[in-house]
């Protein structure tokens, strides 16, 4: 890994995990530990916050340049020159996190219990950064993780549908990330590395009904680039293509790197967000089934009431 982006990983509070993999603590867990709040997952899925691992096999591997996101892009890279083992990544993503939550040890606000099993995660978000598909051991991994009981969540930018394809095992959780209603949209936003991504996303859309997992459609909008009201049918024709069990409307966020590229006013207030996932709901035939105000999401099911694991 570059040194300098290393430095300014671990600057940002980042476990830097071998040649290619990083660790972060989530807001969330930080909430759940200190203040009995949970993550909009928790809410809708019946995972625990504080027992969640936020990593990625592949912190500066992307073929996207996002310009909501939230990660320093000035050392991208589309391939591994050095390809770490499963098994070593995950001990060590486990071992970092047990090193950045030590300090919660101390706090007199922190619940104790909960603080315990955080040391033992048995959730695992494969989402921090990068594309974690372009990972050439992925199902490798997520194998390792199953063995161990942790459940598993990954979030694709859906331009690598060959290798989802050929994914096994599946993680238990798959979102693919569709945050343009139509090509010339998807270019000015999304900024792909790729010349075929548009492409290779409704790809991934059409993969996606034959895949057995439970697959989640997350609609990330940024207010003035994506979410005007003339766009829900277009949404509403990917969502059809790809027969998601959950559908998720998320607002953008204004933080990390994001902030030089976007404006606090492309952030839009929950109000918004809830009115475009209702209306397209309505245009798919989902139910709006759940809400996390103070994470700005709504959660449209195909079957209403099933999106929980504890249930």
């Amino acid at each position: 890994m570059n040194i300098e982006l290393q430095k300014i990983l671990e600057k940002q509070h980042y476990g830097v995990v071998g040649h290619h993999s990083g660790v972060k603590l989530c807001h969330w867990m930080r909430q759940s530990l200190l203040f009995e709040r949970e993550c909009y997952k928790q809410t809708f899925y019946g995972i625990k916050s504080h027992r969640c691992l936020q990593m990625t096999p592949s912190i500066n591997q992307c073929n996207q340049m996002c310009l909501f996101c939230w990660r320093h892009q000035g050392f991208n890279e589309k391939e591994f020159k050095e390809v770490d083992d499963p098994k070593y990544i995950l001990d060590k993503s486990i071992e970092a996190q047990r090193k950045l939550i030590t300090g919660f040890k101390g706090d007199e606000r922190c619940d104790q219990k909960k603080w315990k099993e955080a040391n033992d995660p048995n959730m695992l978000a494969c989402s921090l950064t990068g594309e974690p598909t372009l990972y050439p051991k992925l199902g490798e991994f997520f194998e390792e993780c199953h063995k161990r009981n942790i459940t598993t969540f990954l979030v694709t930018n859906g331009t690598n549908p060959e290798a989802l394809e050929k994914l096994n095992p599946l993680p238990k959780q798959l979102y693919v990330s569709v945050v343009a209603p139509n090509e010339a949209v998807y270019k000015k936003l999304c900024s792909p590395l790729v010349s075929d991504g548009w492409t290779k996303l409704n790809q991934t859309l059409e993969l996606l009904p034959s895949l057995n997992t439970r697959t989640v459609i997350r609609h990330t909008l940024v207010q003035g680039w994506n979410m005007d009201e003339s766009y829900i049918g277009e949404y509403a024709k990917l969502d059809e293509k790809a027969s998601p069990l959950f559908i998720e409307p998320k607002g953008y966020v204004f933080v990390g790197y994001s902030r030089k590229r976007m404006t606090i006013s492309n952030m839009p207030l929950h109000d918004s967000v809830h009115d475009f996932g209702s209306a397209l709901a309505e245009s798919v035939g989902y139910d709006l089934e759940m809400e996390k105000p103070d994470s700005r999401v709504v959660l449209l099911s195909k079957k209403p009431k099933m999106a929980r694991f504890d249930k």
